[in-house]
């Protein structure tokens, strides 16, 4: 790629640099412009949910609430390589290398606009065979609502990927603020056109899925334009749009398992959702009470969402500059954070179940169905925030394996196996199939728990911040990381998300590593830069173990075998 001009890595107020300073208030700071604008983007799709469910048509809602699923496929598949791309930008900006930054900007927004063109068509087709398959037929309708939904929003697809991409893009150098503004106004435009197309013009579900793709165009422009005026290291110039592929393979490398687990979580999920229109042998109400359910629990999950990208952001950025232990204190505080925060939430949700579920569709039947889920589910949120917040921070640190493989099992192979023996030998009730989701949420909770202490001790044996060195902060030091210096940085690096890939940072990201004695630490994923002399290079080595060219490199470091997941998917499975 051709060389770009030095750009700051400041950026003053729209960037943060996370590597310095007290964890919990910068924690905060970079949430909550998340939350607020996943708080939008919800916003604005619970309104498609009560515009359709206030024209009494019950098939039309259980459509349009029950399409998540068949969505999540392409887009949770695509939000997976977006993390992986966000992780490597926060690295490379957290080591202030601009050239690398800027060949993972293009390389990524290029690899984007390719995968639009490809995602729209994939989508649009495929749109009536999984319908079929998740329904078991075409005759009712529910599929005829959502077909007309789902071709319109696929045709529109672009618009959503190219915010994802920039948003994480921006989130990846830890401005958050200009993300959730574009969130805000994309928000109030699709509120402004369901009103108009559904209620003025009576458009009816194409007129939902129409003010939604706009919305989306809305906020991807907006994006864009930012990203071509900023001063800051990720600047976009389409003039210099090419595929890196030593870069290409790092983002695959890191975003893959990620994408894997998000599509293929949300492909099974297409399953459960089938298992639920089923149950009791109501399958208007069963989805249109799971529609309202899952509008009221997006809300609940937001916090843990926003708290998983932050976490991913803080965690690159922290291995970036060499400082592991900052970068796992910075995990447990947001654990203890979001347990807290979901906790109270989950008391209100309780309490006021039935009045929540009547504002989406006053139907009785569709309103009791609701608060079932609600009373039962909701308390199990708890245990989700331990498994979005480890496997973000293991994402942040360029491991995206592990989070794949233990979310695969639990989400997809635990929970289809309990459906298939339930609903066959047990019961075809709805709260016994819907104790499916409590069962994957609780067994990703464990077993992610384990891998991550067992990562973080196994990392801990080779220290990324040698001891020798007397200005290393000391362990309980948050307010200053002594970095490296630019010329003779040998540090190296590294969210489903939303995910919502999830993410952002997402989303969603990372670098495969292995769960075995072979495993290594994330921090030697990227190349170390050549020392110009070997006077610096042996002052190099007293700040940061020094990590040889791969080009040079004639064995590979037994330690770093695999060391190759700011999304989230954005909902939890």
């Amino acid at each position: 790629m051709t060389a770009v001009k030095n750009r700051s890595f400041s950026g003053g107020r729209k960037t943060m640099d996370m590597t310095t300073g007290a964890i919990m208030p910068l924690i905060i700071r970079f949430a909550i412009p998340l939350l607020l604008g996943n708080l939008f983007q919800q916003l604005y799709n619970m309104v498609d949910a009560w515009v359709i469910g206030q024209t009494g048509v019950n098939g039309a809602y259980a459509a349009v609430g029950s399409i998540g699923p068949i969505i999540n496929i392409l887009v949770g598949f695509y939000s997976g390589f977006a993390t992986g791309a966000g992780v490597i930008i926060a690295q490379y900006f957290g080591k202030k290398d601009n050239n690398s930054v800027q060949k993972a900007v293009h390389t990524t927004v290029l690899g984007m606009l390719i995968l639009c063109v490809a995602f729209t068509i994939v989508g649009v087709a495929s749109t009536p065979a999984i319908l079929r398959m998740m329904l078991k037929g075409e005759g009712n309708e529910v599929y005829v609502y959502a077909k007309q939904y789902l071709t319109i929003y696929f045709a529109g697809v672009s618009g959503l990927m190219i915010y994802n991409t920039g948003s994480g893009i921006l989130r990846a150098i830890g401005d958050s603020r200009r993300p959730f503004y574009y969130l805000v106004a994309a928000a109030v435009t699709n509120i402004v056109l369901d009103l108009v197309f559904v209620f003025g013009l009576n458009m009816g579900v194409r007129g939902v899925a129409l003010a939604t793709i706009i919305a989306q165009f809305v906020s991807a422009a907006l994006t864009l334009i930012t990203l071509m005026r900023t001063d800051t290291a990720v600047k976009l110039d389409f003039h210099l749009l090419q595929i890196d592929r030593d870069m290409l393979r790092k983002i695959v490398m890191l975003g893959f398992p990620a994408a894997l687990q998000m599509a293929l979580t949300a492909f099974a999920n297409v399953f459960v959702q089938g298992y639920i229109a089923g149950a009791d042998g109501n399958q208007t109400y069963n989805l249109g009470g799971f529609t309202t359910y899952s509008k009221v629990d997006q809300f609940l999950f937001l916090p843990v969402q926003s708290l998983a990208h932050a976490i991913t952001t803080f965690v690159g950025q922290n291995i970036g500059v060499g400082n592991r232990e900052r970068a796992k204190r910075g995990t447990y505080y947001t654990i203890a954070l979001s347990l807290g925060i979901v906790a109270v939430l989950i008391l209100i949700i309780m309490l006021m179940a039935p009045a929540l579920a009547v504002i989406f569709n006053p139907d009785v039947n569709v309103v009791e169905v609701a608060v079932r889920l609600l009373r039962f589910l909701t308390p199990f949120y708890l245990v989700c925030c331990i498994n979005q917040i480890f496997a973000a921070a293991l994402r942040g640190q360029g491991n995206s394996t592990v989070p794949m493989i233990t979310m695969l099992s639990c989400f997809v192979g635990v929970r289809q196996i309990y459906l298939f023996v339930v609903s066959n030998y047990v019961s075809n009730n709805l709260i016994a199939l819907v104790v499916s989701y409590p069962v994957g949420w609780i067994s990703c909770a464990l077993a992610i728990t384990i891998f991550y202490l067992v990562i973080q001790k196994r990392q801990g044996r080779t220290p990324l911040i040698a001891s020798k060195n007397a200005d290393a902060p000391a362990e309980g030091d948050d307010t200053e990381v002594k970095e490296p210096s630019l010329e003779n940085d040998a540090s190296e690096t590294p969210a489903g998300t939303a995910t919502d890939a999830v993410d952002e940072t997402p989303e969603e990201d990372s670098t495969e590593e292995k769960v075995e004695t072979d495993e290594a630490p994330a921090e030697d994923v990227f190349e170390a830069e050549e020392d110009e002399t070997e006077d610096d290079s042996n002052a190099a080595e007293d700040t940061v173990e020094s990590i040889p060219e791969e080009e040079n490199s004639t064995e590979e470091n037994p330690d770093t075998e695999e060391a190759l997941e700011e999304k989230a998917a954005v909902e939890p499975a």
